[in-house]
């Protein structure tokens, strides 16, 4: 939009918020309850400015319509109010600002340009005071106009229920950036985890959803861009409808938004979901003292919690702020957010990060906070996948079987025990508890599916690394190694790190393959953390959120063909039988008339474990009887289901041997289905002789009886 040409201003109407084109031209609202003045700022391709006086107010909004101006035009906004940061009031029209509802950002902070910073950052303590009257705009990203027409071809959200579900934990650059397949240009970009090479991956390794780490716009924090480093996990989100500008290839003048799309439409038709990671908890902008890009400058009294002193923010993400959903602003834009990937956009579900900060009222963890309660009676969020991660690091942030109906959970219970487990520092009560779907933890109303089951994530060691290292090494990450957590259950299997020790490598094998089956054939939704069926390692950094190179990257060429293959059987096998993913949890009792309750648990000589033996911390070796003829009646219909293939499930995580027995009234022609300490077809098919067999130190056998 050239400066010397005439723009008509109207009055315009306050709703919807944000930037909303037509033919004649674009309608800009904005929330600002406490500004005095507000100009809209239109940037033309050479980034000269033309400033708009927005005077129409309505329902809290300043709002009015450009004719002439659509899709593609760039803008931002300067608001005028009382400068004073003591009583959490900090309006500084000198800061250009992103639009919170703006569709497309274009461009990054430039952190060596025009300081982005409100005061005068002079060092001294109070320098925040003063207010800094610097143009930030060449420093910062512009707000796009977005033309959201798109052609769906019939696509909709899969609805897939969560008893047939495996998630895959995915980085939308990593998993393509070294993918010899995908055409270089398209790596690392939606379009690239939408090709074909990377969606044969995961159709033929038989996850069903594929969750992505936060595709929000975000940016790179100023001392990570000192470092040469960047935010590659992207928990600094700054534009809550906006996917992520530098994540396509097509171009970020509202390209972004249609591959984004694109590449959704092509998940779907491959017959995988998408979940978003969305980070509403806290923004980029930091404690008082962070730089003005958006939300701060607009209303930092009603967009963040504040302390007692209003001047300082209070801080229960570890972030420097925190949102406030209290706000009925706020809650609104969260809401629209949601709503708009959901219906616009056919995202199948969200994974809420550190979800205690938004389910707090005032100071603690309410399960009937404004937030949890706006989502459970909305007619299409009430509807999609919901994943809390369940902690924040507020006082009273762990909140593991706190969320209600319609939530599943990321269970760090889970993670811990069964790490735990393998490593062989816990006995067989916790893990049973587990691998069983958590009822200790879900049985209030909800059902094993509450449990989002994980062994690793992307915070933290990968699979190969977890049995690797006993020690973390983030050097990298330029912090002397002080970064990340120091407890992470690991076992490094007797060497740390690289090694040519045959044994060791043996062992390391055989103690990933544990780990995949325990978490793939619990009851509860498994997920993987992209890479782990690969082999993947990141050197040992257990906090490679700044690691956006080989060491964050999944090297294609460097996989773990065996394990690749033995996730995928196991896999299959969950998908195949019904024993697996159940929707309810075991009963212990024989529903069906079957003779046999659908589980027994059983020690390793045979008979079903009793309460002397669930209590003895000295035993690390247990069996699991799945019975298929006491499959769960078909959810529609209710009618009982055909009998289906039982199982055993033998677990040793002695370091020495153990012989295990099956009783004769589990009945006969036991099969060996997989078992971790054999690769390949030789893990498979071949009968348990004499009615026992022995499981060497720190394995698992899946055994199958026909129906």
């Amino acid at each position: 939009m050239s400066a010397s040409i005439e723009l008509s201003i109207l009055p315009g109407r306050p709703f919807p918020q944000g930037a909303t084109p037509d033919a004649a031209g674009t309608n800009f609202s904005l929330w600002a309850a406490g500004a005095q003045r507000v100009e809209l700022c239109l940037f033309d391709d050479d980034g000269a400015e033309r400033r708009i006086e927005v005077e129409q107010q309505s329902a809290l909004q300043w709002h009015c319509f450009v004719e002439g101006v659509g899709p593609g035009q760039r803008y931002g906004y300067r608001v005028h109010g009382p400068w004073d940061p003591a009583q959490g009031l900090r309006f500084n029209p000198a800061k250009l600002l992103l639009d919170p509802y703006a569709k497309a950002i274009d461009g990054t902070v430039d952190w060596h340009g025009p300081t982005l910073l409100p005061y005068v950052a002079d060092g001294g303590e109070d320098s925040d005071l003063t207010i800094d009257e610097t143009d930030s705009a060449a420093a910062m990203p512009k707000s796009v106009v977005v033309d959201e027409a798109y052609d769906w071809e019939g696509d909709e959200p899969l609805q897939r229920p969560w008893s047939d579900t495996v998630i895959y934990e995915a980085h939308v650059r990593g998993i393509s950036m070294r993918h010899p397949a995908v055409p270089q240009e398209l790596r690392g970009t939606y379009a690239g985890l939408a090709s074909p090479p990377v969606i044969e991956h995961l159709t033929q390794l038989g996850v069903t959803a594929v969750e992505l780490l936060p595709v929000h716009h975000f940016i790179d924090e100023s001392f990570l861009v000192d470092r040469g480093l960047t935010n590659y996990w992207g928990y600094s989100s700054i534009g809550f409808l906006a996917p992520h500008g530098p994540y396509a290839a097509a171009g970020s003048r509202g390209e972004q938004v249609r591959e984004f799309k694109d590449m959704v439409k092509a998940l779907h038709a491959a017959g995988l979901e998408v979940i978003l990671d969305v980070v509403f908890n806290h923004t980029a902008e930091g404690n008082h003292l962070g730089p003005m890009l958006s939300f701060k400058g607009i209303d930092s009294g009603a967009y963040y919690r504040v302390a007692e002193d209003p001047r300082y923010f209070l801080d229960y993400t570890g972030t420097g702020n925190s949102l406030d959903p209290t706000d009925p602003q706020v809650l609104r834009l969260i809401m629209d957010s949601l709503r708009y990937f959901a219906t616009d956009c056919h995202v199948d579900g969200f994974r809420f990060d550190l979800a205690a900060a938004l389910a707090r009222g005032l100071h603690e963890g309410d399960r009937l906070s404004g937030f949890l309660d706006t989502i459970q009676q909305d007619p299409v969020l009430s509807q999609v996948k919901l994943i809390a991660e369940p902690w924040d690091v507020g006082p009273g942030g762990y909140q593991v079987g706190a969320f209600p109906v319609l939530w599943s959970e990321w269970n760090g219970e889970y993670r811990d025990d069964m790490r735990d487990f393998w490593r062989g520092a816990l006995s067989v009560a916790a893990f049973a508890e587990r691998f069983a779907g958590s009822a200790d933890l879900y049985a209030d109303g909800r059902h094993p599916n509450a449990s989002i089951n994980f062994i690793t994530a992307h915070d933290g060691f990968t699979l190969r690394d977890l049995v690797s290292f006993d020690e973390k090494h983030n050097e990298a990450n330029q912090e002397d190694n002080q970064d990340g957590a120091n407890d992470n259950r690991s076992w490094n299997c007797g060497a740390e790190g690289e090694t040519d020790d045959a044994e060791v490598l043996a062992l390391r094998a055989r103690q990933q393959r544990n780990l995949l089956a325990t978490l793939v054939l619990s009851q509860g939704v498994p997920m993987l953390l992209g890479g782990d069926e690969a082999g993947r390692s990141q050197g040992g950094n257990n906090n490679a959120w700044c690691q956006d190179n080989e060491i964050s990257w999944l090297d294609w060429e460097g996989t773990d063909a065996e394990l690749i293959d033995f996730t995928r059987r196991l896999i299959a096998l969950r998908r195949e039988e019904p024993v697996f993913g159940r929707r309810s949890f075991f009963s212990g009792r024989d529903e069906q008339g079957s003779g046999l309750p659908d589980i027994v648990w059983m020690r390793p000589d045979g008979p079903a474990m009793t309460d002397e033996d669930w209590e003895r911390e000295d035993a690390h070796a247990l069996g699991a009887f799945l019975n298929g003829h006491e499959a769960e009646p078909d959810d529609e219909t209710g009618e009982p289901a055909p009998p289906a293939d039982s199982f055993l499930l033998l677990f040793n995580a002695h370091h020495d041997g153990v012989e295990f027995t099956i009783e004769a009234e589990l009945g006969e022609g036991w099969q060996i289905e997989l078992a971790s300490d054999r690769d390949g077809e030789a893990a498979a098919g071949g009968p348990v002789d004499g009615g026992s067999t022995i499981l060497p130190g720190r394995s698992l056998r899946i055994l199958r009886r026909r129906a």
